[in-house]
């Protein structure tokens, strides 16, 4: 008995390692995942302040638009809420990264709530943006419009 118990645990193993090393050779075959829709939508939220952390989105942003997977089928917008209103404070000179993605096509907003809680003024920030009513409500109508959330 103990012999047959042997017998079945040395072939679960050796099966188990057929079935390893065959998924391991397919995964070397991986190329990421396809694009197969015609139109995709992203909405890129920032929340933070850190010049580190809106660099990263900014650049983020700008890496999904030049995947080839989605290039010419992607439709971008970025909503900056809380601390991320510094992206659009004209004293922070991120005027010309917000330019280039614009001409892009991407819709850059800023929640109104923040401004009104933060005291802050329109003036404060660059003319050419655009505004939301409250970013979570961006975040929440856009999500079941079926755009993809990115949090970088």
């Amino acid at each position: 008995m103990k012999t047959i118990r042997l017998a079945i645990m040395l072939m679960s193993i050796g099966i188990s390692t057929v079935s390893y090393s065959q998924q391991k050779s397919n995964e070397t075959n991986f190329t990421g995942a396809q694009a197969n829709f015609k139109h995709y939508d992203a909405l890129y939220v920032l929340n933070e302040s850190g010049d580190k952390k809106i660099r990263a989105v900014l650049r983020n942003i700008n890496n999904a638009l030049e995947d080839p997977r989605l290039k010419g089928k992607l439709k971008v917008e970025v909503v900056a809420f809380g601390d991320g209103v510094e992206l659009f404070k004209m004293s922070n000179h991120y005027d010309t990264l917000l330019h280039n993605l614009q001409v892009k096509g991407v819709i850059i907003a800023q929640c109104e709530n923040t401004l009104k809680e933060r005291k802050i003024s329109k003036d404060e920030l660059w003319p050419f943006i655009s505004f939301v009513p409250s970013g979570n409500g961006e975040i929440i109508i856009r999500h079941y419009q079926g755009w993809a959330i990115v949090h970088p």
